[in-house]
């Protein structure tokens, strides 16, 4: 019966938990107030309603009686509402795309997710650039932006934060964060990056009695910056090349897991410097190297594209120094106190692992327990104040690649697969598999949760999971 009248009050516009950006509140990922989720469902079981999408990789949020999420269709930049009850659609606006920049096939023209303070929607498209969209859907402004000069494609999700719209740009060459005004789409401030190969999603972080900062990753250094205007306040080194997951703040701690293949402990190289590297290899004496006079100890173990970041075909001194750096980073899970100002590197990491760590899913913390899910199902748990390992083990029935991130509500753990099967784990420090869902399409973005729904979109649907 107060399922019943719940879900009519739903259905009738009462007040509904908000999750207003990629992960829900704070990118957290949990939801502590949802009610009681199903561990059985989909497609056919417990499926309260489903919709036809186009294609898009972009995670729903939940803005009031509204799921909103991107996609695209030809040229066409989409922005679309649905209704949280029935799943109807509300509102469509489209975006012509002015150019088509140069993606990962994994990474898709509506990957980013989302963005809203419960006034407008935020969305981002690397195709185009920023624009916003009042809750019923009326245009308020567009920022073109780019174009970008990335190895795999700008992706990251806006956040919002004290009237800012934040975007990390993080491309090869001039990567920078901006602070765009809410209202108007002005930029307020820009700040350049001394980074390369990120494709994190930032976070918020406000210190007791303090303003607003925002938590950016990339390549080898997490910074912190000032969301009023961009100054640096704090950053912690010792992080991979090429991020993909965002960060996480449970207390006053932020966990952060980076990974980059040829990073694992053990395949560090050390390489010399650029002056001596040109004086044995620089046949031509251009002041650059060409892949014909690299010795092969010297060679990249990937492709040349990768280090090759202005795409000339040569390396000059910044990018030997980045493929040099890149050779002796190292992969981890770092557990930082948060706060500080400079350096707190030496300070503030409490603790760091280094085994089995994901690519591109975001860790979960729940209950004092940091969830890690990576390609193969191989998941890891950890004491979240000691880096102990809890538990590991592989997902059995859902041994395969993963992209979206794990969620936490009502006990459980929500993690779904690439090729549409959502493994259900009991919450705990040595986790146990309640349930394997398998949908009939393939999965890249990470479910959003609220009042006793899950909503999972595939790669051509939207569905509202609930007890019936």
């Amino acid at each position: 019966m107060l399922r019943t009248l719940l879900c009519s009050l739903l259905a009738l516009g009462a007040p509904a938990a908000d999750w207003p950006q990629f992960r829900g509140p704070q990118g957290s990922g949990l939801c502590t107030a949802c009610g009681a989720l199903p561990a059985n469902f989909g497609p056919q079981q417990n499926v309260l309603w489903k919709t036809p999408l186009p294609e898009g990789k972009s995670s729903p949020i939940l803005v009031g009686d509204r799921i909103l999420l991107t996609a695209a269709e030809g040229a066409q930049l989409l922005t679309m509402a649905f209704s949280r009850a029935t799943g109807k659609l509300q509102w469509r606006q489209a975006i012509q795309a002015p150019k088509r920049e140069h993606q990962n096939p994994l990474n898709h023209r509506a990957a980013p997710t989302p963005a809203s303070d419960g006034k407008r929607v935020y969305v981002f498209f690397a195709d185009f650039g920023l624009a916003a969209y009042d809750l019923d859907g009326t245009p308020r402004w567009q920022l073109p932006l780019g174009p970008f000069n990335s190895q795999h494609g700008i992706v990251a999700s806006p956040v919002v934060s004290e009237g800012r719209v934040i975007l990390v740009v993080d491309g090869d060459t001039d990567a920078h964060i901006i602070g765009v005004d809410a209202g108007s789409g002005k930029i307020v401030w820009k700040t350049p990056r001394n980074v390369i190969n990120g494709y994190s999603t930032p976070t918020i972080y406000t210190p007791p009695g303090g303003s607003a900062q925002v938590i950016a990753p990339g390549s080898y250094q997490l910074t912190a910056y000032s969301v009023k205007d961009g100054e640096a306040v704090w950053f912690v080194k010792g992080l991979t090349c090429q991020p993909k997951s965002a960060p996480v703040i449970s207390g006053e701690m932020l966990f952060f897991n980076g990974w980059t293949t040829g990073n694992d402990a053990g395949e560090q190289v050390e390489l010399p410097v650029f002056a001596e590297v040109a004086a044995k290899a620089d046949a031509n004496n251009d002041g650059k190297l060409a892949q014909s006079e690299l010795p092969k100890p010297w060679q990249p173990t990937g492709t040349w594209r990768a280090i090759d970041l202005d795409r000339d075909g040569l390396l000059n001194e910044r990018e030997w120094t980045f493929f040099r750096t890149r050779r002796a980073a190292r992969n981890g899970m770092l557990a930082v106190k948060l706060g500080g100002e400079g350096d707190v590197t030496d300070t503030h990491l409490r603790w760091r692992f280094e085994k089995s760590l994901p690519d591109v899913a975001t860790p979960l913390v729940y209950n004092g327990v940091v969830y890690l899910v990576r390609s193969g199902g191989i998941t890891t748990t950890l004491d979240a104040e000691t880096g102990k390992v809890l538990k590991q083990g592989r997902l059995t029935g859902a041994m395969e690649d993963y992209y979206a991130s794990p969620i936490g509500v009502d006990g459980k753990v929500y993690v779904a697969s690439e090729h549409g099967k959502v493994v259900v784990l009991k919450a705990a420090g040595d986790w146990e598999i309640l349930a394997v869902n398998e949908f009939d399409g393939d999965i890249y973005a990470t479910p959003a949760i609220g009042d006793g729904r899950v909503y999972v979109r595939t790669s051509n649907a939207l569905y509202a999971i609930g007890e019936k």
